[in-house]
């Protein structure tokens, strides 16, 4: 078994994780992190097995900080091979090259920044390290949702060229939602608000998707607006995007929509289209195609709701012991999805201009 630490204690690292890291038998969690000691002792105690207790603030407002409780103290034990980091978004960066840098392997959750000019700055230092060096991986889970993988690999089954695509995702988060009254989600200084941390995922959904089709998207013209104020800056983003080989999508994404829910993927190529749909907890696929005779015939298959976040924890694993980052889980990847989401956002403050995805 390889001993890991898990950095954070909010609702996500609690919740998907946590049983992740628990499910996988070759994963050991010797150790959680968390700024305040109480955050931390509440992760632990979910926790089925014994794992050491670090934090920054002690419960005991008089008490004085404990180096022996610290996060270097975490990262120089020799006893932990790797990391998940499940923490903040602008907080994550700095402790992802602090970790890299204690020489643990990583797995840090998504988006891989908040910027791009941030994400360039760590993959760059990150790729700059000599070899060998400790292994990073982005967490996007969305990218090993089974029904997902299905629609990607009916796509590449029926072949042909794209014609055209689209991402429609809405939903509602309500006032007293578990994940707005985090802090640092309330009042998020970093850009997008819900947008950037829960639609880099509907991102990547779309990007795993039309990358089957042999697409990639190449620029973006997106109109954004705020429909519900506790949800700022911006809580929906309308746009049209133009892929490499010149074809053109619809995305649409909105977190203020009380009475519409739901997400869809859809690719439209010469030869058929595939149609990924998730109305929670329900996900589906819908295949059509021409049969030999000509006709077109329709098929749909039904999948039963999973995170992913098992799949995503597991091959993390499986990574650390071959050496190798899979693609679906290199800093590179996340960048792309990064990259996508803020020129959205961008072109929608500067009321509908072109951007251009690198």
């Amino acid at each position: 078994m390889v001993g890991i630490a898990l950095l954070g204690a909010g609702i996500f690292a609690k919740t998907a994780h946590l049983p992740a890291i628990e499910a996988d038998s070759y994963l050991e969690l010797k150790a959680i992190y968390s700024r305040s000691q109480k955050s931390a002792e509440d992760v632990a105690s979910a926790f089925k097995a014994t794992a050491g207790i670090y934090y920054d603030v002690p419960s005991a407002e008089d008490a004085a900080a404990d180096e022996t409780k610290s996060l270097d103290a975490l990262l120089a034990r020799n006893d932990i091979s790797g990391v998940i980091i499940a923490l903040p978004i602008l907080a994550q960066p700095s402790i992802v090259k602090k970790a890299i840098s204690a020489g643990k392997h990583v797995l840090s959750e998504k988006p891989v920044a908040g910027d791009i000019a941030t994400a360039e700055k760590l993959i760059s230092w990150y790729n700059s390290l000599p070899e060998p060096k400790p292994l990073w991986g982005v967490a996007e889970n969305f990218r090993y949702i089974d029904a997902l993988e299905y629609a990607a690999a009916q796509i590449k089954e029926i072949g042909g060229d794209l014609r055209t695509f689209r991402l429609s995702r809405y939903g509602w988060v309500a006032e007293g939602d578990k994940y707005l009254n985090t802090s640092w989600r309330k009042v998020p200084e970093y850009q997008g608000g819900f947008l950037l941390d829960g639609g880099v995922h509907f991102v990547a959904a779309l990007r795993m998707v039309l990358a089957a089709s042999g697409e990639e998207i190449a620029q973006l013209v997106g109109f954004s607006g705020l429909l519900e104020e506790r949800l700022g800056p911006v809580d929906t983003v309308n746009a049209v995007a133009v892929t490499k080989g010149g074809k053109t999508g619809g995305i649409s994404m909105s977190f203020g929509t009380e009475f519409k829910s739901g997400m869809e993927v859809e690719v439209v190529t010469t030869k058929g289209a595939v149609h990924f749909m998730e109305a929670w907890p329900a996900r589906s696929v819908k295949t059509v195609r021409k049969n030999e005779k000509g006709e077109k015939v329709e098929e749909e298959k039904e999948f039963e709701f999973r995170s992913g976040v098992a799949d995503e924890v597991a091959a993390w694993g499986v990574a650390m012991g071959k050496g190798v980052v899979e693609e679906r889980q290199s800093p590179g990847e996340a960048l792309k999805d990064l990259e996508v989401l803020q020129r959205l956002l961008e072109s929608g403050e500067k009321g509908g201009e072109v951007k251009t995805v690198s």
